[in-house]
C-alpha cells in the first residue's frame, strides 16, 4: 500500500512538471502598461509583452518620402476613425523610411487609441491567435511585421496569406497588417520561372510558380513603394538630423563633403546611413567641444 501511494505521488510530481511545459491559455497583457508590444515565444508559451521604450520618431522628421507619407497616414487616419482601411505592403530600398514610417505613426496617434504589435516572421503561424485576443477591444492595432521575406513552403508565408485574406475568420476591424520588405512579391524569384509563363490571345499569363508568389502580395490593399534617394535627397537628410542634434548651421553647410564620404564608404545614399552620420559627426564635435 505504501509503494502505491508512493508511486501515485510521485506520478502526481511528474504531472506538475509536464503542466508547467505545455502552453497555457493565452493571456491578454496589461494594455495600459504601453502603447506597442512584442509577440514573443519563451519556453513553449506565447504572450504579448509590452514595449516600454519604443523608438520615438515623429512624421515630420521622415523627409523626402512626402508621398509615401501621405498615403499611410490616409489609409491609417481611416482606420483610426472606424473607416474601411487596407493593410499596407511598404517596399523598396533599404534604410529609406519604411519601418520608421510605422513607428511614427504610433508616435503620432497613440493618443487617440492606436497600438502597434510587433510579430516577427518565425511566429506569424501564431496570427488567429493574437487576432482572438485582440477582438473586441476599443484600441486599434497595427500588426508590424517588418523586414519580411520567405523562402519556398514556410509555414509562416501560408498563415499569413490565410490571415490577410482566405481564412474562414477573418481580421478584426481593429486590426490591420502593416509589412515591410526588400522585396516587392516577398519571396525570391528565379529566371526559369518566367519561362513558365504563357502567351495567350497576345497577352502574357504568369506560370503557377510566378503566380503563387504574387498571390501573397496582392492580399495587401495598398502597395508604397520606396526608392533610393538622391544626392540632394541624402544631404538635405543629413542636414535635418544635424540641426536636430543641435549643429550650428554653418558647421552643417561644411559637413557636406564629408556627409558624401560617408555615403560613399557605406555604399548607400539612404535616410539610415543619413542619420548615422549625423549621430557620429555631431557625436565628435561635442567631444571636441569637451576636449577645449
Amino acid at each position: 500500500m505504501n509503494e502505491f501511494a508512493d508511486l501515485l505521488s510521485r506520478a502526481e510530481r511528474v504531472l506538475e512538471r509536464l503542466e508547467a511545459l505545455l502552453p497555457g491559455p493565452l493571456r491578454a497583457p496589461d494594455w495600459a502598461a504601453a502603447t506597442a508590444f512584442r509577440w514573443q515565444r519563451r519556453h513553449g508559451r506565447s504572450e504579448l509583452r509590452p514595449v516600454r521604450q519604443p523608438h520615438r520618431i515623429a512624421l515630420k522628421d521622415l523627409h523626402d518620402v512626402d508621398e509615401q507619407k501621405a498615403r499611410i497616414d490616409r489609409n491609417t487616419r481611416q482606420f483610426l476613425a472606424g473607416r474601411r482601411a487596407n493593410n499596407v505592403l511598404l517596399t523598396g530600398a533599404r534604410g529609406t523610411g519604411k519601418s520608421s514610417l510605422v513607428k511614427a505613426l504610433l508616435n503620432e496617434y497613440e493618443a487617440r487609441g492606436l497600438r502597434l504589435i510587433e510579430v516577427d516572421k518565425a511566429d506569424l503561424v501564431d496570427l488567429p491567435d493574437i487576432v482572438d485576443l485582440l477582438a473586441g477591444r476599443p484600441e486599434r492595432f497595427i500588426l508590424f511585421c517588418d523586414d519580411l521575406s520567405f523562402e519556398e513552403g514556410e509555414d509562416a508565408y501560408k498563415a499569413l496569406k490565410s490571415v490577410l485574406d482566405g481564412s474562414v475568420s477573418a481580421l478584426s476591424d481593429n486590426v490591420l497588417v502593416y509589412a515591410t520588405s526588400n522585396r516587392r512579391h516577398l519571396m525570391p524569384e528565379y529566371h526559369d520561372e518566367n519561362l513558365q509563363a504563357r502567351h495567350l490571345d497576345g497577352e502574357v499569363h504568369p506560370g503557377e510558380a510566378v503566380e503563387e508568389k504574387i498571390s501573397l502580395s496582392e492580399r495587401f490593399g495598398l502597395w508604397v513603394s520606396f526608392y533610393p534617394f538622391t544626392q540632394d535627397q541624402y544631404l538635405d537628410i543629413v542636414a535635418h538630423w544635424l540641426k536636430a542634434f543641435g549643429v550650428p548651421k554653418k558647421t552643417i553647410v561644411a559637413a557636406r563633403q564629408e556627409a558624401l564620404q560617408w555615403a560613399l564608404m557605406r555604399g548607400s545614399r539612404s535616410g539610415r546611413v543619413a542619420w548615422q552620420f549625423a549621430r557620429d559627426h555631431a557625436g565628435r564635435l561635442e567631444d571636441e567641444g569637451r576636449g577645449r
